[in-house]
């Protein structure tokens, strides 16, 4: 995708997909990995789990390569979570890792619980 690509990290709720938005409003070639990438499986063997868990939410590494190995746009930024970044993290030009405080990321958890739990109470209404 990129002559450059660029990986932006964090844990839930510091702003990556906030941020992917934005740089794709602004015109750059961005990747939502936990979208388009993700999928559960095991992080050492990339082998498909039946699992739904945090630890097993990895990305296709060979995705990853093939997009990092298109250089059909000037900067790429590949923007999410995986728990086997290690498999392809060395293939990044520069990796930028958000950061949150307790206080935001508490309110941010309380506010998307909040918002699961409205939208499937509407669900269940309908």
């Amino acid at each position: 995708m990129g002559v450059k690509n660029y990986l932006i990290e964090g844990v839930s709720c510091t702003g990556k997909t906030t941020v992917c938005n934005e740089l794709q409003r602004r015109g750059y070639q961005a990747i939502h990995g936990d979208r388009e990438l993700a999928y559960q499986g095991d992080p050492e063997t990339g082998e498909k789990t039946d699992t739904a868990s945090h630890e097993n939410h990895i990305w296709d590494v060979e995705k990853v390569k093939d997009l990092i190995n298109d250089k059909s746009e000037p900067v790429t930024f590949f923007c999410g979570g995986s728990r086997n970044f290690s498999k392809f993290i060395d293939l990044f030009d520069e990796v930028f890792v958000l950061e949150i405080d307790i206080e935001t990321l508490n309110r941010r958890l309380t506010r998307d619980r909040k918002m699961n739990l409205e939208g499937r109470s509407r669900k269940g209404s309908s």
